[in-house]
């Protein structure tokens, strides 16, 4: 009689949980056109009407500038949507419940998320750069195109903090109007659209409570535009902002689980 020879099973990795969970995450997104050709498209969209069109007729601030803030805008919309409506969604539908049933690593559903939101801010932030350098003619040093990629990819993590907080709010289908009804006003007044030097003063004054102020700011200063602020300080906002509603979201979704 010949032997029974047992294999055995073969250990699966969690790094390859956690890899498959964020590429399955971005591609779902990806060839979801509602959700991809607005995040991708708009930013682009707008830099090239106000950056390219209309800044060629100036001394070239206006590119440059712009290439900085709509980075920070584009990021802002990859985050606050791909979280705050996408996680409101699949809490609705049960997929939340779902996804702690299955036997995956912890974390990996919000890590796969952010991922996502961080890839869909490398594509915006190359898609205006590519526009700036070839159409807007800005020049800026090679470790400055470097590190505002840096600034936008690792800025989306605060807004995919405040989306999911919105994400354990919200409803699924009244979500979007929640994520617009922060996303849009809190763009303008940081300054992301028109300089606050151009706006009245009162702008100026309460730009600093906005996370996307600080976080234009850094990239402002990225290009040396920026308005002569702290760079610690901007960059402590983001990093309480994130920690602070990530608690929160994080209370909400173990409360309602």
């Amino acid at each position: 009689m010949h032997a029974i020879v047992q294999t055995p099973p073969s250990r699966h990795s969690p790094l390859r949980s956690y890899r498959l969970e964020a590429k399955y995450e971005f591609l779902r997104l990806l060839r979801t056109p509602i959700f991809a050709l607005p995040t991708i498209l708009f930013p682009a969209l707008f830099y090239l009407l106000f950056g390219v069109v209309l800044g060629s007729r100036g001394d070239g601030n206006a590119a440059q500038y712009l290439l900085a803030t709509y980075g920070v805008f584009g990021v802002m919309g990859a985050a606050l949507f791909g979280f705050g409506v996408t996680v409101a969604i699949e809490r609705d539908q049960g997929l939340l419940a779902l996804k702690r049933a299955l036997p995956m690593p912890p974390g990996a559903y919000l890590l796969a998320k952010m991922a996502m939101a961080m890839l869909f801010s490398a594509i915006v932030s190359l898609l205006l750069a590519l526009l700036a350098f070839t159409l807007a003619k800005v020049a800026l040093a090679p470790w400055q195109w470097a590190l505002l990629f840096v600034v936008d990819v690792l800025g989306a993590l605060p807004f995919c903090a405040i989306g999911l907080y919105l994400g354990t709010l919200a409803s699924g289908s009244g979500a979007p109007a929640v994520v617009n009804l922060i996303y849009l006003p809190m763009a303008f007044l940081s300054g992301l659209w028109i300089p606050l030097s151009m706006l009245p003063g009162v702008f100026a004054t309460i730009a600093p409570a906005w996370p996307a102020f600080h976080l234009g700011q850094v990239a402002l200063k990225v290009v040396g535009m920026d308005a002569g602020g702290s760079l610690a300080v901007h960059l402590g906002v983001l990093a309480v902002v994130a920690v602070a509603f990530f608690v929160l979201a994080r209370a909400r979704l173990q409360r309602s689980g």
